[in-house]
């Protein structure tokens, strides 16, 4: 008899989703944790890389063995390193020069060339030398601000996951915004469900420096973001997210990245101001991915 084992592909996705125990205090709200560092390259990214690089695949786009190209300011560029080694592909990420050396090393070990822009230039600059490099025939770029595969990934799979693991009861959802993908799949999956779900998008107080969560200028703002599909965005400053952060890991057992605390900060806030809701956060990566910038010290 023959055996039909999974492949790592497999492994992405359906990652659990766990109550909070103590931060939340005494309440009549629930405040639910979707722990996305759980897959395979350890971030919600896993998602859409797989997603981006299956369907261009299914299309014709791309075939095993092609260079593809990608800006990145650190977990998209995780796992599309990840997804292209393991579908057979060669991988070139191009970030600023300012992301953690647990970042780079990560996307070298799965194979990637990895070739940096100056934290001056920033994510803008690498988003522009990739297009320069795709004009020049180097190679294929994906296009994460601007592909729909990307929230289709979470439509797919993000938004029917919470959709059935809180048996339809959640009532907001809050998400740190960067390339969009998750908020903009997940919002579009909840609200056919029930348009009454509200949908939170976090983005950084001016000055803070928080990786994964951007501000971007108008020229640059991801071509898959739609404003409609978030009720309310919140402005997070980087205390705040470090501080969720650590509590996190302290009083909850949950190691994670400083985005992922801006949501939990933005989740408390919001348990201060409603009663009997299901508040559900991302917690889109795990915290060893920053522990050379000394956060979890303070």
């Amino acid at each position: 008899m023959t055996v039909d084992y999974p492949t790592l592909e497999h492994c992405i996705g359906n990652t659990r989703l766990v109550r909070l125990q103590r931060l939340a205090g005494q309440t009549s709200n629930t405040i639910l944790a979707k722990l996305e560092g759980d897959n395979p390259a350890g971030s919600v990214k896993d998602r859409p890389a797989l997603s981006m690089i299956l369907k261009a695949e299914l299309r014709g786009d791309i075939k095993p063995g092609d260079r593809l190209i990608e800006a990145t300011s650190g977990n998209t560029g995780i796992a599309l390193a990840m997804v292209a080694a393991m579908k057979g592909y060669r991988m070139t990420l191009i970030m600023p020069d300012n992301a953690t050396d647990e970042r780079k090393w990560a996307m070298t070990a799965y194979g990637a060339e990895l070739i940096e822009v100056t934290q001056a230039q920033g994510m803008e600059g690498a988003r522009d030398l990739a297009k320069q490099m795709q004009a020049q025939g180097l190679g294929t770029v994906l296009d994460q601000f601007n592909n729909l595969d990307n929230p289709l990934a979470h439509f797919e799979g993000t938004g029917p996951e919470i959709w059935r693991d809180t048996q339809g009861q959640v009532t907001h959802f809050i998400s740190s915004m960067g390339t969009t993908g998750t908020i903009m799949g997940v919002s579009a999956y909840l609200k056919t469900q029930s348009p009454e779900i509200q949908i939170i998008g976090l983005q950084p107080k001016d000055g803070a420096s928080i990786p994964g969560i951007r501000r971007w200028p108008q020229a640059y703002m991801p071509g898959i973001f739609d404003a409609a599909k978030v009720d309310s965005i919140l402005d997070i400053s980087q205390q705040d997210a470090e501080n969720a952060m650590r509590r996190l890991a302290k009083e909850e057992g949950i190691f994670c990245g400083v985005s992922a605390g801006g949501s939990v900060a933005a989740a408390l806030d919001l348990n201060q101001k409603v009663e009997n809701a299901t508040i559900v956060t991302i917690i889109c990566d795990r915290g060893d991915r920053y522990l050379s910038t000394g956060v979890f010290k303070a």
